[in-house]
């Protein structure tokens, strides 16, 4: 070592999920490095971006719980969101340039009866700046370079959708949507089925499946915690498959689980019907430690996922 080269700080081999409130203007991938670095971790990732105009829950997982991060990627999204009606952007959110102004004459009435028709399945097409990609590029490289190009409509889930408040110009909602769904798509459409257009000027996630804000914490509360307290953020691993039922192993059956072998559900003292029913569920060990996940079918319980001790 060189005198002035600093000496490597060793990484920990670390197991858990933060749930993050990442503030606005930060990337998710700068947020997840953030993080690494305060916790001195071997290993992480995060579940999903979230835009820098956005802030909110970014479920961070450290170590093990990196097996399960698809988990989140699936499931269902929580934002409160707010739109100014009357105004268009390139890019449908205030990080864009206005492209058509019009003015806004519907009242509170008019936006309630509005979002009745963008509840439940509904057909979205992705917007030009996002990350699908087009012949190997994302749709924003297009974008950025002033083009084109032609988008299939899909089908989203607007689970629930309400309003919180309206200030026009500006509307504030709180939607629960499926996997898939641009809410400055949806800001958008609501704005042109009132005629008038609109952009979003905010995102705040506030759930990403069971997980809320609730427990959530800051950079900065965790730049100025001392390490124990940091870690004390942590959730355990199964934080992340708390919709999953579970099932607890006896020894024998634990043993043969983690040389990934299939269990019989007839052995197991188990509800048969309600693992079948979830398909998978979470496996804990006869010392009460989660063992991974494994599916439910065709009356017997296969390994998926296992947690290495």
């Amino acid at each position: 070592m060189t005198q002035n080269q600093r000496p490597k700080v060793p990484r920990r081999a670390l197991d858990g999920v933060l749930l993050l409130d990442k503030p606005v203007g930060l990337s998710s991938n700068d947020a997840l490095i953030r993080a690494k670095r305060l916790y001195l971790a071997k290993k992480a990732g995060h579940t999903g971006t979230l835009d820098p105009l956005a802030s909110g829950l970014l479920p961070l997982c450290f170590g093990e719980a990196t097996k399960f991060s698809q988990d989140l990627l699936e499931a269902d999204k929580t934002y409160e969101a707010t739109m100014r009606l009357g105004i268009r952007t390139t890019t449908g959110d205030a990080e864009g340039e206005a492209i058509e102004t019009r003015d806004v004459t519907c009242d509170q009435a008019a936006v309630e009866q509005r979002l009745v028709q963008f509840r439940g399945d509904i057909v979205q097409v992705p917007p030009m700046y996002s990350a699908l990609k087009r012949g190997g590029k994302p749709l924003y490289e297009y974008a950025r370079a002033g083009q084109t190009v032609e988008r299939e409509g899909r089908q989203v889930t607007i689970h629930a959708l309400e309003l919180i408040a309206c200030d026009l110009p500006d509307v504030t909602f709180r939607v629960t949507c499926s996997k898939g769904t641009y809410v400055r798509t949806l800001a958008e459409d609501i704005g042109e089925a009132l005629g008038c257009g609109a952009h979003l000027v905010m995102l705040r996630r506030t759930g990403v499946g069971a997980l809320t804000l609730a427990n959530s914490v800051t950079l900065d509360a965790l730049s100025d915690a001392a390490q124990s307290e940091r870690d004390a953020w942590l959730q355990p691993v199964d934080a992340l498959l708390s919709t999953f039922p579970s099932v607890q192993l006896d020894e024998e059956a634990t043993r043969r689980f983690l040389h990934g072998q299939r269990l019989k559900l007839t052995d197991l003292a188990v509800d048969d019907g309600v693992l079948l029913a979830a398909a998978r569920t979470r496996v804990y060990g006869s010392k009460g430690k989660l063992l991974g996940v494994a599916k439910a079918a065709d009356g017997v319980l296969a390994p998926e996922r296992l947690i290495v001790s």
